[in-house]
Formats: C-alpha cells, sequence, structure tokens
C-alpha cells in the first residue's frame, strides 16, 4: 500500500472519528486567560464528554448538539470556593443538601468543605454528583475535624495524645478524605504536630486551625499545607512570637489577649521571614476575608431584608442566632478590636501575595455562620482581595488557579484550554476590569453541561 493512499485513509478515519456532533459549542467568546490576563477574542469552543475538545479560530463543521451564542461573553475557568461548610446533624441535612444549588447558580463548581458532622451524607452527594444524579459541585472534604477532647464542633475526632494520631488519620484514608482539617479549640500543642507530621507521612494535605500554643513557624516547616484564616499568620508576622506563644502556652493568656500582642509587636522582617518560609514550603493561606467584614459589623447591620436568606432553611437560620447575640452583646471595645483586627488583616494581604504566597478564596460559608451565603459570599470574598489590594486579576487566580493547585489537579481544571474540564462561566463583562462581573452570570457549563440564565434561577426557586 503506498504512502498516500495510508494517509488517505487516515485523514477519512480523522474526518469520520470528528463528525460526530460536539455535546456542546461556545460560538464566538471571548476567553480570558487567567495565566497572562490576556483576552483571547471571538473563540469557538468545542466540548465533548465534560472536556474542552478544541478551541478554534473558525467555527466552519463544528456540528454540536447544544450551542451557545458567546457574542460579547468572556469565559473564565468555574469558580473554587476552598472553605465552606455542610454541618448542623442529620436534622439539617436536608437544608444542608439545598445549598448545593446556590453554590451551581453564582457558578461556584468546587467546593471544599472545611469539616463536620455530616460526612456520610457528603460522601453520597458527591456520588450522586459525580454521576450526574444530583446538581452540585465537586467537593473536596476533610471528613471530620481533628480536635482535643471535649471539642466545640460536633462530629469531631477527639484526640488525647498523639498516639492515637496516625489511627485517626487512618481512618479519614479509609472515609476517602481528601485533606486533613485540624481545630484549635482543645487540640494540645503535642497532638497537632504529630497530627502535621503524621498527616505528611500518609501523603495527605493538611490544614487548620492553630492552637496559639504553636509557634505558626514550626508548623509551616513540620508541613502544614495551609492556614484558616489570618490569626496564625499574623502571630508568625510578630517579632515576639515566642513570647507570645510562650505565654499562651503556660496561661498567661488567652487567645485574644495574644491577638492583641501581635499586633502590638507585628514586625516587617520578621513577616517577611514567615512570608518567604512560606512561599517556599507552599503554604497557602485562606484569608476568609469577607466573613470577617460580615461579623465585625453584625451588631449594626441589620440582615433580615437579605434577598438570599430567603434561599436558606429555618434550621440553618436558627444557626446563624449565636453569633448574632453574641455580637449584639459584646462591648463597644470588642467592637473596635474586632474591626481593627480586620483592618490589619487587610492590610497583610498585598505584603503576602508579593511574597508568593498561595493564596485561596474562601467564603466560610455554611450554617452557623451568620448571613454568609453559600455561592454569592465566594464572589464577596473576590471583592474584598481587590479590595485588600489584589488587581482583578490576581483575585481570579485565588479561586479558578490556586484551588486545584492545591488539590493537585491544576492539569486538568483552572484554563479554559483544550483537555480541560468544561466548568466554565460565560459572564456579561470583563471580570479583569472589575472583579464585580464575575456576579453577571449569562450561564455555567458544569461537567460539560450548559445552565442557561432560566436554568440557574430554577436552582434558587424551585
Amino acid at each position: 500500500m503506498s504512502v498516500r493512499i495510508i494517509v488517505f485513509i487516515a485523514t477519512l478515519l480523522l474526518v469520520s472519528a470528528c463528525s460526530d456532533p460536539a455535546d456542546l459549542v461556545i460560538r464566538n467568546a471571548n476567553i480570558v486567560d487567567v495565566e497572562t490576563g490576556e483576552i483571547q477574542q471571538n473563540k469557538h469552543i468545542e466540548i465533548r464528554g465534560g472536556e474542552i475538545a478544541g478551541i478554534y479560530e473558525q467555527q466552519a463543521n463544528l456540528a454540536a448538539v447544544e450551542t451557545i451564542n458567546g457574542s460579547g461573553k468572556y469565559v473564565i475557568p468555574g469558580l473554587w470556593d476552598m472553605h465552606v461548610h455542610f454541618r448542623g446533624g442529620d436534622s439539617l441535612a436536608a437544608e444542608n443538601k439545598a445549598l448545593l444549588d446556590l453554590y451551581v447558580a453564582n457558578g461556584v463548581t468546587t467546593v471544599r468543605d472545611a469539616g463536620g458532622d455530616l460526612t456520610t451524607s457528603i460522601m453520597d452527594w458527591r456520588k450522586k454528583i459525580q454521576r450526574r444524579e444530583l446538581v452540585g459541585p465537586h467537593i473536596y472534604t476533610s471528613g471530620p475535624k481533628l480536635d482535643g477532647p471535649d471539642a466545640r464542633w460536633a462530629g469531631s475526632l477527639e484526640l488525647g495524645s498523639p498516639d492515637e494520631v496516625p489511627a485517626a488519620i487512618d481512618s479519614l484514608q479509609e472515609l476517602n478524605a481528601d485533606y486533613v482539617k485540624l481545630y484549635s479549640s482543645t487540640i494540645s500543642a503535642y497532638v497537632y504536630r504529630a497530627a502535621i507530621q503524621e498527616a505528611e507521612q500518609q501523603g495527605l494535605p493538611v490544614t487548620g486551625h492553630m492552637p496559639f500554643s504553636v509557634d505558626f513557624n514550626e508548623a509551616v516547616a513540620n508541613g502544614l499545607d495551609a492556614t484558616e484564616h489570618m490569626y496564625y499568620l499574623l502571630k508568625g508576622a510578630s517579632g515576639q512570637e515566642e513570647a507570645i506563644t510562650q505565654n499562651v502556652a503556660n496561661g498567661t493568656y488567652g487567645f485574644w489577649r495574644a491577638l492583641n500582642d501581635a499586633i502590638d509587636t507585628y514586625d516587617e522582617e520578621a513577616a517577611n521571614q514567615t512570608y518567604e518560609q512560606m512561599a517556599d514550603a507552599g503554604t497557602a493561606v485562606v484569608p476568609t476575608l469577607h466573613i470577617g467584614k460580615v461579623l465585625a459589623y453584625l451588631n449594626e447591620e441589620d440582615h433580615s431584608d437579605d434577598p438570599y436568606l430567603n434561599y436558606i432553611g429555618p434550621g440553618i437560620q436558627e444557626t446563624y442566632q449565636g453569633r448574632l447575640e453574641a455580637a449584639r452583646s459584646q462591648s463597644k471595645e470588642a467592637t473596635m478590636r474586632r474591626r481593627n483586627l480586620r483592618s490589619v488583616f487587610m492590610d497583610m494581604i498585598p505584603n503576602i501575595y508579593e511574597a508568593g504566597v498561595p493564596i485561596l478564596a474562601g467564603s466560610d460559608s455554611g450554617p452557623f455562620n451568620s448571613f454568609v451565603y453559600p455561592g454569592t459570599s465566594l464572589h464577596k470574598e473576590l471583592e474584598q482581595l481587590v479590595a485588600a489590594g489584589l488587581s482583578p486579576l490576581a483575585a481570579l487566580r485565588t479561586s479558578v488557579t490556586n484551588g486545584p493547585e492545591f488539590f493537585g489537579v491544576s492539569d486538568h481544571y483552572g484554563q479554559v484550554q483544550q483537555g480541560y474540564a468544561a466548568d466554565l462561566l460565560l459572564l456579561n463583562g470583563n471580570p479583569l476590569e472589575d472583579i464585580s462581573n464575575t456576579q453577571d452570570i449569562h450561564s455555567v457549563v458544569l461537567h460539560g453541561k450548559p445552565m442557561d440564565e432560566d436554568s440557574l434561577e430554577k436552582l434558587t426557586t424551585e
């Protein structure tokens, strides 16, 4: 057989293989390159089997079962919320499940569940989402938190000594947890350190709150992969961290006094050394700035008419009352302390970013976290990151790029490129010009399946 005939046959086979219509084609869209910040104009995106099969300049021969007119629209990868909660016990399982729709309706296609007491339900939801039997975001979960005896949060694995740590991590492996979440209500410094080291040995990422009796930089050196919130990083940025840590360890004072001392002894040189250490180790920070703003003004702002409150079940709304009552009863000094702390955190963000520390956008939405609504609060977090000094592109990357990188799946998520997952947002405005444009959603593509504005609206009304 001649070479010419072989080439001809191969060409026929290729044409035949590509002759079936695509599942979806998005025509004439503007693709936001989240790596470079460039806009690729008038591109045609072919989607097959939940993946981006190709991106083309011309739309000829791009037959599809469904099409979206992307003219004037901006395509970005689906958003990742890297700190959410599903919790409240079995009596609130159905209301927690209903929150899944809110994430998708707001373009959040992946969430990181940061621990609670609904692990069995979450694993069931995750399987059904993967099988396309349930609409919801991809879910990464820690399963139960690890804490000490008489832990604050229901469902936590309570550890009294380092000897108990290996079995606890083994149990998380058996649950198919994606990472280890540490909490600090009663956990000892010894158990905390042992948990980081054991998670590292077993190959599970580990994140957490942190008892102030633990040195922050030591935890980073031991293998902490991410710190939740900014409190612990602030202590690590103090020129007197060793003294503060010792004062907490020996009972001289507690959390809030330690925070005040950390603010008073903030040292730029110490801070930069801590940031550099984190950047070198790849240790991320989840700032959760939006919830900080909500809680700082909870005693003044009336949320009873919040539109999104209508989408929250009565049982979850009841969990909001604890923080609300605490805020209303706190002193003026405590209110100003919280607001000052929030201002300090905002000021730290640009330096953290410039040092190369991975920043993960997370809302901390879910039961007990008052008026921080699933889905929409992730957009508010992006706005807060921009208000703190990040560019819209840098803020966007804290969600769509850094989320996949944290879980080691950036070869399949976080880009609008051939071979990547077809979890996409079509926006009516350019998010690089105004980060609030992430909220102006034309349509969402999840698992390669399109949902237009009407479909998204039904998620919040049915």
